[in-house]
């Protein structure tokens, strides 16, 4: 008798040729429930056919200007349907999708756009101008300017074509290209707050298994409504729901920004489950007459990242029956490395959970690279399937990146508790030594964030002819709240060594973050540079 460990799996049974092309799912579910609607959208609202046929279309205007498998493909321009339909035009070619940040100054957008050798690139009218001005020194040679979408108006412009027209032609591209898990999906580059931002290549792998990470530790189901307000081209709002919902057939409530007022309107109109947001988004949504006296009993994962998140945030939805459930993660894990389950909560408020299913995280000391002794900072290094392969065409930065065993190291400071949950402490770079005293910004400012009539703040070190380094704090507050620095040295004295305490204060109307909510850095010293 032939025992089962003398057979060996044929390569077609045995997972090793699935395909993990989120096109080829979008192009079942259109098959199999063509007349659900996938995208609700102000610009107009698409079902699962009419995306896939959408997206067919374009992959066919793109094939016939040359875009092929391995290709890169750029899309400029916020959130809208048009942003969906050319990632999956894109994977119905086998090409590379780059979602660029919309908010780059034009440096910038040349470095992403040249770097990425992209040859095609979709855009909406309010960026064309900037794309105009670089375009020479990069590798693009198709410009398509998106014009059927009455959220994005356009009269058209010499050197870019109207994509409705060739839409309205084309014959869809036919069939879609199987993916495997190290096959090259997306190219996204970092935001670049405290440096030149790189490309991270995230592969179709890394985009399932952050998906299979999602399923078995939060609350979605098939069907499910996500809202998407947060950037699209950060991986946070890509990946966390708004791709899977494609896959599994749910609904996709896209913004084009986040405004409080519209997302609580939406949240109760569509019956959002599922909604990805950095910390400011539900500081402001709190602030909205009646939100929580709205109806909101459907909305059952709620997740919060990009930034550290107030555990006086968390209490007050909690008190209100939401839960604000944190995470952590980078582009680079495509994006959640760690989550902490919604039971935990309130028991482990200000922890951003535990490793997820198929990821291992640790905290190591960053000189040796060994593990450190529980309540100990060190450096949080991930590795898992969810894990970047690498950052494009950077050697430098893969080698600086990446140990010999394949652990990434994220540059964030962070530590374990007895249980092994993850508290986020600061990044590496950030940390300010003030007399030979090592101040972690994100705890100061954890504690100023509390502070009544405190809307956000920032914390950095500046230089001190005494200390070195000393703590400065740029701060917005509510109208008609006089904060100064006497107030808050009464107020932090109690709950932070002395030697913590901010010594110099600017207060601003709104403290300078990225779209992803991360602080950035380089705006805040400079606003702490001035006398405040």
């Amino acid at each position: 008798m032939t025992t089962l460990s003398a057979v060996t799996p044929h390569p077609a049974n045995s997972g090793l040729r699935v395909d993990l092309n989120p096109a080829a799912a979008v192009e079942r579910n259109a098959r199999y429930h063509g007349d659900t609607v996938v995208i609700r959208y102000p610009g107009g609202d698409l079902t699962y056919a009419e995306l896939d046929d959408k997206a067919a279309r374009l992959a066919g205007v793109l094939a016939d200007g040359g875009v092929a498998d391995g290709d890169r493909v750029a899309y400029l321009g916020l959130n809208s349907s048009s942003f969906l339909v050319t990632m999956l035009a894109a994977f119905r070619l086998g090409a590379v999708f780059v979602p660029v940040n919309f908010r780059l100054a034009e440096a910038e957008l040349e470095a992403v756009l040249d770097g990425s050798g992209a040859t095609a690139l979709i855009c909406e009218e309010g960026h064309r101008q900037s794309v105009d001005k670089v375009r020479g020194r990069t590798s693009l040679a198709r410009f398509l300017l998106v014009d059927d979408d009455p959220e994005a108006p356009t009269t058209g412009a010499p050197g870019w074509e109207p994509w409705a027209p060739l839409l309205g032609v084309a014959l869809p591209a036919a069939g879609v290209p199987a993916k495997g898990a190290n096959d090259p999906a997306i190219l996204m580059f970092t935001s670049g707050t405290t440096g030149t931002p790189k490309g991270v290549v995230l592969t179709h792998g890394n985009i399932w298994w952050n998906s299979v990470n999602v399923e078995l530790r939060l609350d979605t189901r098939r069907g499910d409504v996500t809202y998407a307000a947060a950037p699209l081209f950060h991986i946070g709002a890509l990946n966390s729901f708004v791709m899977r919902t494609l896959v599994r057939g749910g609904t996709v409530v896209i913004r084009r920004g986040f405004e409080p007022q519209t997302c609580l309107d939406d949240l109760v109109t569509h019956q959002v489950n599922s909604i990805f947001g950095v910390a400011q988004m539900f500081s402001a949504l709190a602030r909205v007459h009646g939100v929580f006296q709205a109806d909101l009993s459907r909305l059952r994962s709620v997740v919060v990242a990009g930034a550290p998140v107030p555990p006086s945030l968390i209490e007050l939805y909690a008190q209100h029956g939401i839960l604000l459930q944190q995470a952590w993660g980078l582009t680079e894990t495509a994006p959640f490395a760690t989550h902490l389950p919604a039971e935990r909560t309130l028991e482990k408020t200000g922890s951003a959970g535990i490793p997820m299913p198929f990821t291992e995280v640790r905290v190591v000391d960053a000189a040796t690279g060994l593990p450190v002794k529980a309540g100990e900072s060190g450096e949080i290094v991930v590795r898992g399937p969810n894990v970047t392969a690498g950052y494009w065409n950077n050697p430098e930065a893969n080698q600086a990146a990446f140990d010999e065993d394949g652990w990434f190291h994220s540059g964030d400071i962070g530590y374990l508790d007895e249980d092994g949950y993850l508290y986020i402490v600061d990044r590496l770079k950030d940390m300010i030594i003030s007399g030979g005293e090592n101040v972690y910004p994100a705890e100061v400012e954890r504690v100023l964030s509390a502070m009544p009539g405190v809307v956000d703040v920032a914390v950095v070190g500046v230089p001190d002819d005494q200390w070195g380094e000393t703590v400065a704090a740029v701060v917005s507050v509510e109208e008609a709240s006089e904060i100064t620095l006497e107030a808050v040295h009464a107020w932090a004295a109690g709950r932070l060594a002395r030697y913590k305490l901010p010594r110099r204060l600017t207060i601003v109307p709104a403290v300078p973050r990225n779209a992803s909510g991360k602080l950035d850095k380089a705006h805040v010293r400079h606003l702490a540079g001035r006398d405040g």
